[in-house]
């Protein structure tokens, strides 16, 4: 079977995204010790690197460590059901959401192996406006469904009349 250059593409990106997912996580538990330290100034009171282990869903919903597996395995069987759709998929918008979704999928699975939770270190929390603590690979997942969203709704315009299908 050979892989479309869209598919490749895809794949790239998630890999892409796992890797600096997960060697941020190193700097931040083995370079700054973070889980250790707790907490660094960054950009005071704007941003800062504050460790969380979020052994729950997005949030921290569905917390308690009992979920590990099941968020684990729902995890690989939604990378393995991206990574068939980026066999048949064309628009370039989309194969970057797949490619994002996918590698951030499989950044935080590889968290949740090997810690029983996702290592969250990205804190924006002294600006009032977004209480939440997150890493790459949260980040890769929400720009991810934010264009799957964009390329449903460009998708789904009606072609002008008299001009030709669009390329993507």
């Amino acid at each position: 079977m050979k892989l479309s250059r869209s598919a490749l593409a895809a794949y790239g990106l998630a890999l892409a995204i796992i890797v600096v997912d997960q060697i941020t996580k190193a700097w931040i538990l083995y370079g700054l010790e973070l889980r250790e330290v707790g907490r660094v100034e960054v950009w005071p009171p704007i941003f800062n690197f504050s460790f969380v282990l979020n052994d729950g869903v997005s949030f921290g919903l569905f917390g308690g460590g009992a979920a590990r597996w099941a968020l684990a395995v729902f995890s690989i069987v939604v990378a393995i059901a991206l990574a068939w759709w980026a066999l048949k998929a064309q628009r370039r918008l989309l194969v970057a959401a797949i490619g994002l979704v996918m590698g951030g999928a499989v950044g935080n699975v590889i968290d949740r192996i090997r810690f029983g939770g996702v290592v969250d270190f990205l804190d924006f929390s002294g600006t009032g406006l977004f209480p939440w603590i997150f890493n790459v690979a949260d980040s890769a997942i929400t720009i991810g469904v934010i264009l799957l969203i964009l390329d449903s709704l460009l998708s789904e315009r009606p072609a002008k009349v008299g001009s030709a299908p669009e390329k993507s």
